[in-house]
């Protein structure tokens, strides 16, 4: 474990393994600890980083707004001083857009990028047929920072997961540890929001990348995201699709091996980071 500063803020991470470098960026709420079982099955084909994204548990934040354009620089500034590219790059979630606006912006820094369900619901908000969707989103985000505003974090915290991101009762299930990080960072999750950027993407100069792309669902996920994904493929047409069978949002907990495995798969052939 280590620390690296990346203009304002100091990056926590990890790092092990050999190989071309691959970085895996997490979603909100969590930490580096999201990716604990699958560094283990990347290391025998990568050099793998796991890093803490600002204002989460280890890393530091400049303590005013942030920016969903901050976390593409201080990935940017990660790959670039640990000597990591061109890298793999997997992002969760919002992981996911971070890693997607990494390739728009810096492409000479991205060897390819795996992306899972990122939450791009403002490329859906023209969209007539998904205006219920939306509605419902909102409701169930506004009851969430509701919650964070009146200091209620392990409410909003328990709200979030069990009515937007994996289902009612998974909240219990978590373990413990896993619950802590949600309620310790539930502050940056109220900071990504107050952000009117953090939900989009140029999809526009998203075109102008042209390196690989590897686009992954969840079979049991909501609707909203094969929706979002649509979108972004409709931008990179030339971008692979998987469908993770029995996963939903978070297939490298829930089904690390298989996750691992289509990572792997798709990461090392020879239009990937070989």
């Amino acid at each position: 474990m280590a620390i690296i500063t990346v203009g304002e803020v100091d990056l926590f991470y990890e790092e092990a393994g050999r190989g071309p470098g691959l970085v895996l960026v997490h979603g909100s709420w969590v930490d580096h600890h999201e990716w604990d079982q699958m560094v283990p099955l990347l290391v025998g084909h990568f050099r793998v980083v796991s890093y803490e994204r600002r204002g989460h548990s280890s890393s530091s934040a400049p303590g005013r707004q942030g920016s969903v354009h901050e976390d593409v620089e201080d990935l940017f500034g990660l790959i670039r001083q640990l000597g990591l590219d061109p890298a793999v790059v997997v992002g969760n979630s919002f992981g996911g857009l971070v890693a997607l606006r990494l390739a728009a912006a810096h492409p000479e820094v991205v060897a390819a990028i795996v992306v899972h369900e990122p939450p791009g619901l403002g490329l859906l908000a023209e969209d007539p047929a998904h205006a219920e969707v939306l509605r419902g989103f909102t409701t169930r985000v506004g009851e969430v920072v509701a919650a964070l505003n009146a200091g209620n974090y392990a409410q909003g915290a328990e709200l979030f997961v069990d009515s937007i991101a994996l289902g009612p009762g998974s909240w219990d299930r978590l373990p413990a540890n896993q619950q802590e990080t949600f309620v310790r960072n539930a502050p940056t999750f109220r900071d990504e929001l107050g952000d009117p950027d953090s939900l989009t993407l140029d999809l526009g100069q998203l075109q102008n990348y042209t390196g690989p792309v590897l686009l992954t669902q969840g079979e049991q996920s909501p609707l909203m995201f094969a929706a979002v994904m649509d979108r972004i493929h409709d931008a990179l047409p030339h971008a692979q699709r998987l469908t993770c069978t029995g996963a939903g949002h978070i297939p490298h907990l829930t089904h690390p091996q298989d996750y691992a495995e289509s990572v792997i798969k798709y990461a090392v052939q020879d239009d990937g980071a070989s």
